[in-house]
């Protein structure tokens, strides 16, 4: 019998043991922290709904968490699927961008202008020099590269902070797009917004390559989406897994030891914030060269690039979990296109999404809650 109750005992323990290991480790935290921001924005946005129209508050939750499920037909699910799909792309680029200069001690909160700076140069190889979509991404790509290194320039140099310099770039390239895309062979003046690529310059759009036949001919279902996901991949490998990595992470921990250490700080943060640039760079390429938007004249730096902030921080800054965290948050911007529009505005789902992002202020407060409660957790049999 006693010999039955040290069995127990030990197993119990054992399990104890596991469950603190599980709440200890950090994607553990990470997803908790990412899934409780979710339901509180849902919560929140649900609560607006009720004080708005109670009786079909309910109906109208559940059409935005549905989103392309909302249909009932399979076809129609698969082409507003690949729809998400589509306009996730650049919303999990630029939290690569935010998490990429995040994880070496810099905040790139100029991902806006370096994915406006992009859009600009990418339309204008396509529509203005008609040349191929996979040019058109890497000039853009390395257009946005060249923005972001100024800013590294700036703060290794000269040690402005990135904060602020990044601002200042924001503005300058969303005034430099605008005098750019003022050319008849690229903007259509009647509209204020960009010509149609497939009518411009087709061998310019990202290929397709049988894709879209999986998502019933949605002709915006590109290449992109896979190769997004292998960059979220790479970087994952390049941050953790490599030597390169390491020393832009030290560089971000404390430039003046890694300086002492023999690596060469200054270089590492120009690269970082280059890296950073390049990957806002690929977001409005892989986005803008689907032909699925038109640049419109603007007064204002995208949003796209300040909502990569948030997913960033939504998918525990870490790449893998920024593609579902990505998904997740234009899952519910385009699910809030399907509701009943005589008791809602459609923008119910940005502000539910707006929630969201806000809560994320909150994730690294969370996990340090969850590291404190793992810490504190010690059961005794």
């Amino acid at each position: 019998m006693f010999r039955n109750l040290g069995f127990i005992w030990q197993e119990q323990k054992e399990m104890t043991n596991k469950f603190k290991k599980i709440i200890q480790s950090e994607s553990f935290k990470a997803i908790a922290a990412a899934v409780l921001c979710a339901v509180i924005g849902i919560l929140i946005g649900y609560i607006i709904l009720l004080v708005i129209s109670a009786p079909n508050a309910t109906k109208a939750m559940q059409t935005i968490l549905k989103n392309f499920m909302y249909f009932r037909k399979p076809h129609q699910r698969l082409y507003y699927f690949g729809s998400t799909l589509a306009k996730s792309v650049p919303m999990v680029l630029c939290a690569l961008s935010v998490l990429f200069a995040y994880k070496a001690g810099l905040f790139n909160i100029g991902v806006g202008g370096q994915y406006c700076l992009a859009i600009g140069v990418s339309l204008y190889c396509a529509l203005g020099l008609h040349l191929p979509w996979w040019l058109c991404a890497i000039i853009a790509m390395l257009a946005s590269a060249g923005w972001g290194a100024i800013v590294g320039c700036f703060k290794a140099f000269c040690s402005v902070n990135e904060v602020i310099a990044c601002i200042m770039m924001n503005w300058i390239s969303l005034y430099i797009v605008n005098i750019m895309m003022h050319h008849e062979n690229v903007m259509n003046f009647t509209l204020s917004e960009s010509y149609q690529i497939k009518n411009i310059s087709p061998q310019s759009l990202i290929p397709s390559l049988g894709l879209s036949k999986l998502f019933h001919d949605n002709e915006y279902v590109t290449i992109a989406i896979p190769l997004t996901i292998i960059i979220a991949i790479l970087i994952n490998i390049v941050l953790d897994k490599t030597t390169f990595g390491y020393e832009l992470k030290a560089t971000g921990y404390n430039k003046n030891a890694a300086k002492y250490a023999g690596m060469k700080e200054k270089l590492n943060i120009i690269l970082t914030m280059a890296i950073a640039g390049a990957l806002a760079g690929l977001a409005s390429a892989f986005y803008y060269l689907t032909d699925i938007q038109q640049w419109k004249t603007s007064s204002s730096v995208p949003g796209m690039g300040f909502n990569g902030i948030a997913v960033a921080f939504l998918g525990g800054l870490n790449p893998i979990g920024s593609i579902f965290a990505g998904f997740f948050i234009q899952h519910i911007t385009l699910g809030g296109s399907f509701i009943d529009m005589r008791y809602f505005n459609p923008q119910i789902a940005d502000l539910i999404s707006s929630i969201i992002i806000y809560a994320c202020a909150f994730v690294l407060f969370i996990k340090d809650i969850l590291s404190k409660f793992g810490r504190e957790l010690d059961i005794e049999f």
